[in-house]
């Protein structure tokens, strides 16, 4: 027992550390405070609709929400499942308060991953804490993208597993590849999980060629089956999830569209996905990359503080009040690279940089190569249209790679094996396997190649590079001489930050080296080394994301306060939409949180939606905003004053029409929205029926359609008319899911006037019931629940046959 606790002792110890150093980091936590993050904000609007109806209806799922876009599933927005108690095991590692959980994520799932290496806990606790404060990760923090964050953070967990089996370790490998893959679907984030996917299919090569020149390939067969197995159990446990997700992602954004034009009328690119043009809008640049190195080798980001001694404020002093000058220089437009926004560098580390170069030239074989190679893949890849045969490559031929944006972010597997290689390569340094000459001449290559950089940047910098940036011409015009003095503080940045790192490569190579010449143990050599990454982290960590980030719990449970103008239309009490003029409707969460808003902030939001607004909203057409039900507009005026207009030419909840105009194609759909008369008449892609439709229907003041009774998963209403007619209601068409009842009985139902829902309607009184029930989370439920049976009783039945069998050798 007391050989155990030894053992584990030092494991233990450096997770309490993780537990201290990340709730540390964060310490407003401690106070109750928590971080505001844009996205989450917005997230909050979203499913304010969702959740008024789990606390209404005991936490039932209503899996739809009317609250933004006119109307759309929940499943990538706020969706709880049966049976989903991977969800559960993540609450519980996550017990730290937001952010600091994220963080202990990072920071554990990194450790556990090097101790499977067998590294030694000291460099273990190095290689977490050089991985967890990665800059990208904790910006992301800072900005809401915890998706994101959560996802990454059970990166190194799943290779981890993997690792285990292919040192065959098979049961415990299985048990935690399956229990990490799983933790990571559930993430919610299939971007980085298909990231993580590209870094396994390379390591995945990398071992094939290895057991091909070791003649090991049954037991390498025999691993990926395991593997295959694991991952297989893994997407049954969130199968729920998975099976809505793709589901919907035809319908998304995401998903192919039918339009074969653009807004103008001009003939649309055919794609199975998002445009070229939307997936490489982020691309890194190829020199952009020594951010990683470098932390603002570009400037940094497009809002940096460069303080009361810039240039930027001097100038700005001379020239306007000293209150705007001094928020100006808070604000410094610094990043000079060619992406439309960054928030700041994806820095890995000055002395991690180092170390990752000094695993390339000190260390050989699996290991060395498949880091490598990730590496590389993961920054050619974040090129995008800067590297653009191999780009488009991908999106036209590899499967999915199209369904992405923003292909800089596959950088996540550079700052995941930058520190894996590094501290690989700190192990064997301290270790006695590779003589001391070898270890000299990789330490006097890799300062030369890191150095020299460095060196180079730091003393030549202002005569390499013009510092000039995407939006420049515009500082000029505010003031003359003003973009000069942008300038001359991009190039002080510049210089300041690349010396910086100079200081770090030759503070870290002075330590290895005196543990080399015996001038230092390997304890105070490992400190050393911890100390230099947690500063040379952390200090660039804290400008972008510190404790100024940090408000009450109540200003950020609550994020947005009802205006005079919500007041006002909120005392409609009838079911109606809004449209915020006064904001960007496609990217606010804030209207979602008062009211049913035409707009929304959402990534994958419905393909026909966005193409309705781009197409009709967009160009002012009332008609369609009328059919939407969009009973007041908020707009600002020149005084930026908020006002609220009632629209009384709404069509209502519903209505009959007299006139179903056939049209041959989505195009011809959406081109009849042009001029359509929304409250007579309604068009209809025939090429979507299954049966034919009458074409003229008698409307008189006696035919009446009125919703009696609202929620969010279910609408009713009740019709009267004395002839035979069609409604159309001002809900959003979802095909699979909302089911149609006339007098209880299931009746077809039509997409209209390209997203709305349309119903024949007999002649004669009757209630008419819409109701969202998806079939597919039935048949989720089951495949998760049979997949957790499964997870359970093969390792159960693995342990006891390799038990009974070491009883009988």
């Amino acid at each position: 027992m007391k050989e155990s606790l030894k053992k584990f002792a030092p494991i233990i110890v450096a997770v309490l550390a993780f537990v201290i150093i990340s709730v540390g980091y964060f310490s407003p936590v401690l106070e109750g405070k928590k971080i505001f993050q844009n996205d989450i904000k917005h997230f909050i609007g979203m499913a304010k609709e969702v959740n008024d109806f789990r606390a209404e209806n005991d936490e039932a799922e209503p899996y739809w929400t009317n609250g933004a876009f006119g109307g759309m599933p929940t499943y990538n927005l706020s969706a709880k499942y049966s049976h989903d108690y991977i969800k559960k095991l993540d609450k519980i590692l996550r017990f730290l308060p937001r952010p600091a959980d994220y963080l202990f994520l990072y920071l554990l799932s990194f450790f556990v991953l090097l101790l499977v290496l067998k590294v030694d806990v000291r460099l273990a606790f190095l290689g977490a804490v050089a991985f967890g404060f990665s800059t990208y990760f904790i910006i992301i923090l800072g900005v809401g993208h915890n998706a994101k964050a959560h996802a990454i953070a059970y990166m190194p967990l799943v290779l981890a597993g993997i690792l285990l089996v292919f040192r065959g370790k098979y049961l415990w490998g299985f048990v935690l590849t399956a229990i990490a893959m799983a933790l990571e679907i559930t993430a919610s984030h299939p971007q980085m999980t298909y990231y993580l996917l590209i870094a396994t299919i390379v390591l995945g090569i990398t071992f094939f060629i290895e057991a091909i020149k070791k003649k090991e390939l049954p037991a390498f067969f025999k691993q990926i089956a395991i593997l295959v197995v694991a991952v297989v159990l893994a997407v049954g446990t969130n199968a729920t999830g998975l099976l809505a997700t793709k589901e919907y992602a035809k319908y998304s954004t995401r998903g192919k569209s039918e339009l074969t034009i653009n807004v103008d009328g001009s003939t649309k690119k055919a794609s199975n996905g998002l445009s070229k043009e939307y997936i490489t809008q982020y691309s890194y640049g190829k020199l952009e990359t020594f951010n990683l190195f470098i932390p603002r080798f570009m400037g940094g980001g497009n809002s940096e503080n460069v303080g009361l001694d810039s240039n930027i404020y001097k100038f700005l002093k001379k020239n306007v009040d000293a209150r705007q000058a001094k928020q100006f220089a808070e604000h410094a437009p610094l990043y000079w690279g060619k992406q439309p926004i960054v928030e700041a560098p994806a820095y890995i580390g000055a002395a991690l940089m180092f170390f990752f170069v000094l695993g390339v030239f000190l260390l050989k074989g699996k290991y060395r190569n498949w880091l490598l190679a990730t590496f590389i893949v993961s920054i050619i890849l974040s090129w995008g249209k800067n590297l653009s045969f191999v780009t488009n490559f991908f999106i036209d031929y590899v499967p999915l790679y199209n369904k992405f944006r923003a292909v800089s972010s596959i950088q996540v597997i550079a700052e995941l094996v930058v520190p894996l290689l590094g501290v690989l390569a700190l192990k064997e340094w301290f270790s006695s396997k590779i003589p001391s000459e070898e270890k000299l001449k990789a330490l006097k290559i890799s300062l030369l190649v890191t150095g020299g950089f460095a060196l180079i940047f730091t003393l030549f910098g202002s005569s390499l590079f013009a510092f000039e940036g995407l939006r420049d011409d515009n500082y000029d015009q505010m003031l003359p001489g003003f973009l000069q003095a942008i300038l001359l503080d991009r190039e002080a940045v510049f210089f300041k930050d690349s010396l910086r790192t100079l200081i770090f490569v030759v503070i870290s190579a002075a330590v290895l080296w005196l543990f080399l010449k015996e001038k230092l143990s390997k304890n105070i050599a490992i400190v050393c080394l911890i100390s230099v990454v947690l500063i040379d982290l952390i200090s660039v960590d804290r400008r972008y994301v510190n404790n100024n980030d940090f408000l009450s719990a109540r200003k950020i449970d609550k994020p947005f306060v009802a205006s005079e103008v919500d007041k006002q239309i909120l005392q409609d009490k009838s079911i109606y939409r809004v449209a915020n003029f006064s904001l960007d409707p496609m990217n606010d969460g804030s209207t979602s949180y008062f009211h049913k808003s035409i707009g929304g902030y959402h990534a994958a939001k419905m393909g026909r939606y966005q193409e309705l607004y781009d197409y009709q909203i967009a160009k002012n057409n009332v008609e369609v905003l009328n059919m939407l039900n969009t009973k007041y507009f908020k707009f600002t005026n020149e005084q930026q004053k908020e006002l609220a207009q009632q629209n009384t030419n709404a069509n209502g909840n519903a209505w009959f029409v007299k006139k179903l105009k056939l049209v041959n194609s989505a195009n011809e759909e959406m081109v009849a929205l042009d001029s359509l008369k929304t409250k007579n008449e309604a068009v209809i892609d025939r090429s979507k029926l299954q049966n034919e439709l009458t074409t003229s229907y008698k409307v008189d003041s006696t035919s009446v359609i009125k919703l009696t009774s609202y929620k969010t998963n279910e609408l009713v209403y009740k019709s009267t008319s004395k002839e035979n007619g069609f409604a159309v209601f001002s809900e959003i068409y979802y095909k699979d899911g909302w089911n149609a009842y006339v007098d209880g009985v299931l009746k077809p139902h039509y997409r209209v006037n390209y997203v709305l829902r349309g119903l024949e309607v007999s002649k004669g009184s009757h209630t008419i019931e819409f109701k969202f029930e998806p079939t597919i989370i039935k048949t989720g439920n089951t495949i998760t629940l049979l997949s957790y049976l499964f997870l359970i009783f093969i390792p159960a039945g693995w342990y006891f046959v390799e038990k009974k069998a070491k009883k009988i050798s």
